[in-house]
């Protein structure tokens, strides 16, 4: 104990000067917008760029080279799926049957994530200059995933679903009635489905699968079944809880999506006079 003494009176000029260095640091990147944008852009690179080696250590070479050439056929699959279907009168007896893109599909993989907080999120291996922009939906090979909420240009953070501020419009597959998916179970494979009227018949096993009103996810896409149904008196709505078909817990390979026509119709929709 002594000998520590010593060394940190003989080095007190250099631990001043440290101290000194953090502090007027640390007050340039508060007191300046600019300089704490640039601080978070370069600390998600550097934690990005940390998360990306230990992933990659962690990978076997040959399974993540099938998983991500099966990923990318998924993506391809996903993508004619969702094509619109626009006809053309050509005057003739016949129509002109031209499909169109709807929806893009970024393939990426998770280097990092979390399912045991009150706000998780997830970190993708892809960002802005391979086209992942904020409030894009991910959807992994079995249902959602989470939605894009900072990019960077090599990677991305995702509210995952299993994130307390994630909310999704979603809607019971065999009856059309929609509600709101949140994550209040506390459970990393359940979600609440609410606003579901009592008068809709639901069930356990039902399929619940994503409504696409908000711009964010496609329509139609898996996010799991009904695993209970509670009634309380003091609510007009159903109690449902939601087994997610993804399993969060182990996601890798994903799937970024933007909606290519979601500027023209926030256009339309800003447009419109409200009441």
């Amino acid at each position: 104990m002594r000998d520590l003494f010593r060394f940190l009176l003989r080095q007190r000029d250099n631990l001043l000067f440290l101290l000194l260095l953090v502090l007027g640091l640390s007050m340039l990147i508060r007191g300046n917008m600019h300089q704490r944008a640039e601080w978070v852009s370069t600390s998600n690179a550097v934690t990005g760029r940390v998360f990306a080696f230990r992933s990659g250590i962690m990978a076997y070479t040959g399974l993540r080279e099938s998983n991500i050439a099966l990923n990318e056929a998924l993506a391809r699959e996903r993508e004619r799926s969702h094509a619109v279907i626009e006809r053309r009168d050509t005057g003739a007896v016949r129509m002109d049957t031209i499909r169109h893109l709807r929806y893009r599909y970024r393939t990426a993989m998770v280097i990092n994530s979390t399912t045991h907080k009150a706000k998780n999120y997830i970190t993708l291996d892809k960002g802005t200059l391979d086209g992942v922009e904020r409030n894009m939906g991910v959807i992994g090979t079995n249902g959602i995933v989470g939605v894009v909420r900072e990019a960077s240009a090599h990677f991305a953070s995702v509210i995952s679903v299993l994130n307390e501020d994630h909310v999704a419009s979603a809607q019971v597959k065999n009856t059309g009635h929609f509600g709101l998916l949140r994550w209040d179970t506390r459970d990393p494979r359940t979600v609440s489905l609410t606003d579901i009227d009592k008068h809709v018949p639901v069930a356990v096993g039902d399929t619940v699968v994503t409504r696409g009103s908000e711009g964010v996810y496609p329509p139609g896409i898996l996010v799991g079944v009904i695993g209970a149904v509670t009634e309380d008196p003091s609510t007009p709505f159903h109690l449902i809880t939601v087994r997610l078909s993804e399993d969060l817990t182990r996601a890798d390979h994903v799937q970024v999506v933007s909606d290519l026509m979601k500027a023209e119709r926030d256009s339309l929709e800003m447009s419109t006079p409200k009441e």
